[in-house]
């Protein structure tokens, strides 16, 4: 049977309204997003099983768009998964106010994040700074931004002079007291680069 989809697009926001609200577990693919109870997951993992004897499995890992944790889940072919209501809006960092973290869109109307939702995404956000945040029943549950971002070392220990090694590292503090593991040459006042996805060190960039 086809699926009938409304596309509607907005400068700055994406989202898709299909007239079809459920998954079966033959419509399972890496990528695709489910609502399992009342949490939506991305499934980042798939595999199919067909048994010498009953029903087949489907095996996925679902990690949860809300907190990132992963679970494992099997499914038989006849169980049905709710398509979540989500929402991706872009916007830039303006400033934050005590725990509240204002963001802003294209018509400068103004958002607010809290820690809760953003995790320890808040001390790689710089002014000006475009993220994407996801709503979930028009909810904000998720933020994602650039790959990488450069922040300056506020506090480490000496760098050790003519040692390159990367693999021996030490803790190094950025704003907000966010601390970070670091190769032993760098030093306070450079600046580094740190991949947002994983919160580690990705390259020292020059010093300040």
């Amino acid at each position: 049977m086809p699926i009938l989809c409304g596309l509607f697009l907005n400068k700055g926001t994406e989202r898709r309204d299909c007239f079809m609200a459920d998954y079966t577990a033959s419509d399972f693919r890496k990528g695709l997003r489910v609502e399992l109870d009342n949490i939506p997951y991305v499934i980042s993992e798939f595999n199919f099983v067909k048994p010498g004897k009953g029903a087949a499995i489907y095996t996925c890992r679902l990690k949860s768009l809300i907190d990132g944790n992963t679970y494992v889940r099997n499914f038989r072919s006849n169980d049905v998964l709710k398509k979540p209501d989500l929402e991706e809006r872009t916007m830039r960092y303006s400033h934050v106010e005590t725990d509240h973290y204002i963001f802003m869109d294209e018509n400068y109307e103004q958002f607010t994040l809290t820690v809760d939702v953003l995790g320890n995404n808040r001390f790689f956000l710089f002014e000006d700074c475009e993220v994407r945040v996801l709503y979930h029943n028009g909810r904000p549950v998720d933020i994602t931004l650039p790959t990488f971002v450069e922040k300056e070392v506020l506090d480490t220990e000496p760098g050790a002079r003519g040692n390159t090694a990367t693999n021996v590292l030490k803790p190094a503090k950025i704003n907000g007291g966010f601390e970070i593991p670091v190769p032993l040459f760098v030093s306070q006042g450079d600046i580094i680069k740190i991949d947002t996805r994983t919160g580690e060190y990705a390259d020292r960039v020059l010093k300040k």
